[in-house]
């Protein structure tokens, strides 16, 4: 059965029964699902994380996709951190636009992860990508995916846990979206810290401290 079959045959009843089916092996189906998204890109990150709340209940289903989100996002990054090196991506990075768009990444590591995790659907692997291949710091990008995928991940969870509610009564949407700016707010004032300290450390690197030896005494 190809890729293009089996996307067909992934709809939410057919993506519940086989969580049902397979519940006796624990979390595993759950966070297995979503961390394939960073290798199969056609996965449809709503569905999964919506079915993962339905059937494992909101705060699990949270959990188990967010656990599979930011593992998969990891392996990606850490892959590509190993083989960046390798005449593949030499060549991808040594294109002008692409060198515009690392030196932009270079520039605004934190805010481009940490912003662009916050949608349910784009291309995540290639964030993945740009991220390793602009050596961005592994702390940083961490930090930028932990948080961004959990404000994802909970908004599409307390959608999919209780989808008929939301479709009898769409005015209770206003507490995700309260929820939504809320993170926002307080992801905005960790960005502002990190942003500040790779401000610093780049200065560091380009204005390095001089040493005291030779210096005459007065």
């Amino acid at each position: 059965m190809s890729l293009s079959d089996i996307l067909s045959n992934l709809t939410e009843e057919n993506l519940t029964k086989a969580l049902e089916h397979y519940r006796t092996f624990g979390p595993f189906p759950g966070i297995a699902l979503t961390f394939m998204k960073s290798f199969v890109p056609p996965l449809p990150t709503i569905l999964i994380v919506g079915v993962n709340a339905a059937v494992y209940g909101l705060w699990l289903g949270f959990l188990y996709s967010w656990l599979g989100i930011v593992s998969g996002c990891m392996a990606t990054f850490l892959i590509v951190r190993r083989i960046a090196g390798h005449s593949y991506f030499v060549r991808w990075a040594q294109k002008p636009k692409v060198q515009k768009s690392l030196l932009w990444v270079r520039r605004n590591a934190f805010s481009y992860v940490f912003l662009l995790s916050l949608f349910p659907v784009g291309p995540f692997v290639v964030i993945n990508i740009a991220a390793a291949v602009a050596r961005m710091r592994l702390r940083s990008f961490f930090i930028a995916i932990v948080f961004g995928k959990a404000i994802m991940v909970m908004s599409v969870s307390i959608i999919g846990h209780d989808f008929a509610r939301f479709l009898e009564r769409p005015a209770e949407l206003i507490y995700v979206v309260l929820f939504v700016a809320v993170s926002l707010w307080i992801s905005k004032k960790i960005e502002s810290k990190f942003t500040a300290v790779g401000e610093r450390d780049r200065d560091r690197e380009v204005n390095p401290p001089q040493s005291l030896e030779g210096t005459p005494n007065k």
